[in-house]
């Protein structure tokens, strides 16, 4: 595994992280879920993406990592960089949302809770909140990296003139943003016009989520004539990936499915190496449901650049229709 520098700070990332959006629900094996850590660590990926209301149900990523955590893998904290986020809705009422110190501070007393620990590494909020001023939002990530319960900050999902703006204010408090935390993937690429350079310019790593735009460019949709009950699409607690979208981005995956069999590569493994040279990218958060899934997206790591002809074949592929 190769690590990559975050920003200008001394934290060291790998270039495959494992998020933990879905796959660790209540509802999910927790014998996998060992295995599958188990074998990140033993491949150098080191950094787990957690956030309050990842599962599902909401909250139990959290509670199944923790558990782990204590038990299966106990003594390798140090050696973990663990990451949670908040900023979605978690409980009912006027607190439960959002970007107020009331709702961070809250929110990541109750994700210590549930994963049986006293910080995490780098605490986000999870997404822009349109009403809360955001000198609040800032004072509270910073009075939580302050009291310890996180070592670092980040933002995520947020448009580039309010990144500018939180940055600069985490800047002059002298808790600088570690990372930003956005959409990027060959099927869409618009954070390309402000997310990855503004994080760029404000010195802070940016760390990118679906990559494979949740299994599309693995090419497991193409030819085949009902969704897979098992996939991400075919789940009935799927929101944001279905048949209807599925089929909206068909004609591009088979694309760049020729393209990759030209080139030789598998899809899932060209799609995540072009993420890796493309410039200012920290680190990919892949998602895994099994260990296979995950040895194939590590094998990513490390690799020899790819050429510049194919570079420029998918640079001009990529770009949306």
């Amino acid at each position: 595994m190769n690590y990559r520098r975050c920003g200008r700070s001394g934290v060291l990332l790998p270039e495959i992280s494992l998020g933990l959006w879905h796959n660790f629900g209540t509802a999910d094996d927790r014998a996998q879920n060992v295995a599958i850590i188990g074998r990140a660590m033993e491949l150098g990926i080191c950094h787990f993406d957690l956030a309050d209301n990842y599962g599902p149900p909401p909250g139990s990523a959290e509670e199944r990592f923790g558990h782990l955590l204590q038990q299966e893998f106990a003594g390798h904290r140090d050696e973990m960089f663990i990451s949670t986020k908040a900023g979605h809705l978690m409980w009912p009422g006027p607190y439960g949302d959002w970007g107020s110190r009331k709702h961070l501070i809250s929110g990541l007393d109750q994700s210590l809770r549930r994963m049986k620990l006293d910080y995490v590494d780098i605490f986000y909020h999870h997404r822009p909140d349109p009403d809360t001023p955001i000198e609040e939002t800032v004072e509270a990530l910073v009075q939580i990296v302050r009291s310890g319960k996180a070592l670092y900050v980040g933002l995520s999902k947020y448009p580039p003139a309010l990144f500018n703006r939180a940055c600069a204010l985490l800047s002059e408090a002298r808790v600088p943003c570690l990372l930003h935390q956005f959409r990027y993937n060959l099927l869409d690429r618009a954070c390309e016009t402000g997310m990855l350079p503004a994080a760029r310019e404000q010195g802070a790593g940016a760390i990118v989520f679906s990559p494979l735009a949740q299994g599309m460019l693995t090419g497991k949709y193409l030819n085949t004539p009902t969704l897979p009950p098992d996939s991400r699409a075919g789940r009935s607690d799927s929101i944001f990936l279905d048949a209807a979208k599925v089929a909206a981005d068909a004609a591009r995956v088979a694309h760049f499915q020729t393209v990759a069999r030209e080139a030789g590569i598998p899809l899932t493994q060209l799609a995540l190496r072009w993420l890796l040279q493309r410039q200012g990218v920290t680190s990919v958060l892949i998602g895994a449901r099994t260990v296979a899934q995950l040895e194939d997206c590590a094998t990513a790591a490390n690799q020899p650049p790819l050429s510049d002809e194919l570079m420029a074949q998918l640079n001009q592929e990529a770009v949306p229709s």
